[in-house]
């Protein structure tokens, strides 16, 4: 089995592939992401020009794939149009909620001009923790500030403290703030 990198770097935002070439592989070709790279299995005979067609055709699909599994800011706005429906009352407006790259925060809100930002780390994970982090940050349109009508706010969904938990152990794991909530 041979290996030789087709695109080494991701250059042009283009995922790199690696050829994996097997004498034992007769005639499929395979394509699969691993670490962010795309492995393709061919099999050992397959002249290098027929390789790189099916380097591109693979990373199309895989490509494809990929953007079609990724959250988007229209998937967050309907969670989050369901979440105030259900424990807010539908009673909360905001002007826009999106992700955005923050490296220390899970999520954060301007009340006055009605800006909610979720960590663009957050789309991996689980539902009912990112379902936490809206009902955090769509609290915050009706409370500024993190006092006991916050929380009482907040702990209107159920998973508020088991949530809080999972996130306090992502951060330690990750050797993230020490801040009680990091959530803001």
């Amino acid at each position: 089995m041979t290996t030789g990198e087709r695109d080494g770097s991701s250059e042009n935002g283009r995922t790199p592939v690696r050829v994996v070439a097997s004498p034992r592989r007769r005639s499929t070709v395979s394509a699969r992401l691993v670490d962010g790279v795309i492995e393709l299995r061919v099999p050992s005979w397959m002249p290098p020009a027929e390789r790189d067609r099916w380097a591109d055709r693979m990373r199309e699909r895989i490509e494809r794939r990929v953007r079609r599994a990724r959250p988007t800011d229209t998937d967050l706005e309907q969670r989050a149009r369901m979440l105030n429906r259900r424990h807010f009352d539908g009673r909360l407006s905001w002007s826009s909620i999106s992700y955005a790259p923050q490296r220390r925060r899970w999520g954060s809100c301007s009340p006055a001009a009605g800006v909610i930002r979720i960590s663009s780390r957050a789309a991996t994970l689980p539902g009912w923790v990112l379902d936490y982090l809206l009902v955090h940050e769509l609290a915050h349109l009706e409370v500024a500030g993190h006092g006991p009508q916050f929380w009482r706010l907040v702990n209107r969904y159920p998973l508020t403290e088991r949530s809080r938990g999972y996130l306090m152990a992502l951060d330690h794991r990750a050797g993230g703030p020490d801040e009680p909530d990091p959530v803001d």
